[in-house]
């Protein structure tokens, strides 16, 4: 049988139970292995209980002292219960300053002091009950998710200046770096807003024109991480220059919208119309030599294309990679069988073999294969020489040489590559 004895109006806050007539704090912290939420109980008295019920600080300043104990339990671990005990005393029956001395000795969670209205200067200067004389039940989660940011970035010695900070709330990038960057101008003090919008000016101006292409070999939602970087960099040179005073991480912020805001375009943009962006084509109508194609992986999974006129050969081969590309399936192959040629893409080792056939296999002979290699840079140039094959077939593909017939030798290309 369990009786509640004492609860305050925030549910977080550790209550105080009876059970089989002893008196118990219970709280919640952490979660099991099913994610669900653990409760955690040990034994208090009567004299802890009264001071639990009248002081707030000091109530709170216990809890922040029993998570540490908490996360130690992980998802299945007992709390250690002679270690939860012994922080009674000293926490809630002994003088102000014996407890500021006492909390300089443990670990306690700093964030839920601060999310209850903790005094940020007089804890950082270890006056933790001083500090907590204007606590408050109900907490702000934000305030502590602030603090917590700003003492991340002064680890790193990063001070923002008012600008800084103003360009951190307008991109919603002040709390977490690594959230979706967003356009809040609504954060943003109203007397610094004009000064902001030149910074975001200057990054648009910056990188106008500039595009961020799909890459289906990252899958539907994949894009060129190479436009990203080229992007950034454009972005990031003009801010600095434009706004010298700056920190790095209101400047990151700002190249993170741009390059986000360019990944969303081009993610939402259907693949006929990515392919034309990327270059135009010689034949509106699509592909003028080509016919019919088999597309297939290397799990030898196969998708026919035909010209109806409804969709180009190379959108459609995109969208095959897209649905088929993996870790482990690397090795795309493009055919045209009735003019016996084709080219394989090696994913995997940024490169391309074009196929022509020499003499066709008849009886009991085997057919004889041309087969020359190519160093590809990245999506863009895998795009060029996929829409010159669907064109012109293998031929259309000369001026995008050199080609290399001798494995070995292109093998040493390769290493030269990757060793710059």
């Amino acid at each position: 049988m369990r009786d509640i004895v004492f609860t305050r109006m925030s549910g977080w806050i550790p209550s105080v139970i009876r059970e089989a007539g002893e008196l118990k704090l219970m709280l919640g912290a952490g979660a099991d292995a099913n994610h669900e939420p653990r409760t955690f109980t040990f034994p208090i008295g009567e004299s802890h209980l009264a001071v639990i019920q009248e002081d707030l600080a000091r109530h709170l300043l216990l809890w922040s002292a029993i998570l540490p104990l908490c996360d130690d339990a992980g998802t299945r671990g007992r709390l250690d219960e002679d270690a939860a005990v012994a922080l009674l005393g000293p926490i809630l029956l002994a003088p102000a300053a014996d407890v500021d001395a006492f909390f300089r000795r443990i670990r306690w969670d700093r964030s839920r002091l601060v999310a209850h209205g903790a005094d940020i200067g007089l804890l950082e200067r270890g006056q933790v009950c001083a500090a907590m004389h204007a606590a408050t039940e109900t907490p702000n989660g934000k305030r502590a998710q602030e603090d917590h940011a700003r003492r991340r970035r002064a680890e790193r010695g990063t001070v923002l200046g008012p600008l800084d900070t103003a360009v951190l709330r307008y991109t919603g990038q002040y709390l977490h770096g690594a959230s979706v960057p967003k356009r809040s101008p609504d954060a943003v003090e109203p007397a610094l807003l004009p000064e902001v919008m030149r910074v975001i000016a200057t990054a648009e101006q910056a990188c106008a024109g500039m595009r961020i292409g799909r890459d289906p070999r990252r899958g539907k939602r994949g894009t060129d991480r190479r436009d990203w970087d080229r992007m950034k960099a454009t972005t990031e040179a003009a801010v600095r220059r434009a706004h010298p005073g700056l920190v790095d991480d209101a400047v990151r912020s700002v190249s993170f919208l741009m390059c986000s805001e360019a990944t969303d375009r081009s993610r939402n943009t259907p693949v006929e119309d990515a392919e034309e962006a990327a270059g135009p084509r010689t034949d509106p109508g699509g592909s003028r030599g080509k016919t019919a194609l088999t597309f297939t992986d290397d799990k030898d999974v196969e998708r026919k294309w035909r010209h109806d006129g409804r969709r180009t050969a190379a959108a459609e081969f995109w969208d095959f990679v897209e649905d088929r590309s993996a870790g482990d399936n690397e090795v795309f192959t493009i055919e045209d069988e009735e003019m016996g040629e084709g080219i394989q893409l090696h994913f995997y080792a940024d490169s391309l073999a074009r196929i022509t056939t020499v003499r066709r296999g008849e009886g009991t002979a085997e057919p004889q294969y041309r087969v020359e290699y190519r160093l590809v840079d990245g999506i863009s140039g895998y795009r060029n020489l996929v829409s010159a094959f669907v064109r012109g077939g293998c031929a259309a593909l000369e001026q995008h040489g050199p080609w290399i017939s001798d494995v070995a030798e292109f093998e040493r290309a390769r290493r030269r590559r990757g060793a710059r």
